[in-house]
């Protein structure tokens, strides 16, 4: 088990992230953009460190930055919440070489699990039950037949990236 646990998120997920280590007597380190510094779980936690001024891809999405903190704190683990850097496969690469446990996937799950066409091939090759569905598709006119075989309606979904945004 780790004695102190950075949170590489905010808000919610991050309060709810320090509850759990409350209960398990394990420290919280939290981070935050000066926008975020008076939130609850800057509170709530243990220790808190700035991560400086701007937005989330200046601060929060800065991996070097989060790894810092980390290393400054003493943190053994980092856990990422969900969003931010959480589905990244470099971060949790990033966090083991500088042997900081990350709580989550390991790299090649992420990768594999990332990209919506390499999880359902996997997923069909061990036998895994699915809706039915199609491979990769090169462009529009693919899509109409690939519809007009599957039946509709149909949801297209981005392969890579749009966290749901792209249905």
């Amino acid at each position: 088990m780790f004695n102190k646990l950075l949170i590489a998120n905010r808000g919610a997920i991050a309060c709810r992230i320090l509850r759990t280590l409350r209960a398990l007597d394990v420290q919280g380190v939290a981070v935050y953009s000066e926008a975020d510094a008076a939130s609850l779980h800057i509170q709530q936690a243990d220790e808190a460190h700035s991560l400086g001024e701007g937005p989330a891809a200046n601060t929060y999405l800065v991996v070097e930055k989060i790894l810092a903190v980390a290393k400054q704190s003493g943190a053994t683990a980092i856990h990422p919440g969900y969003g931010f850097l959480s589905e990244n496969a470099a971060f949790a690469e990033a966090c083991e070489t500088a042997g900081i446990a990350f709580v989550g996937p390991t790299p090649e799950q992420l990768r594999v699990f990332g990209l919506k066409h390499t999880a359902r091939a996997l997923a069909k090759q061990h036998g895994v039950p699915m809706l039915e569905g199609t491979e990769l598709l090169e462009n529009l006119d693919a899509a109409l037949v690939a519809g007009e075989q599957v039946g509709y309606p149909v949801m297209l979904k981005s392969t890579a990236g749009g966290g749901g945004i792209g249905m």
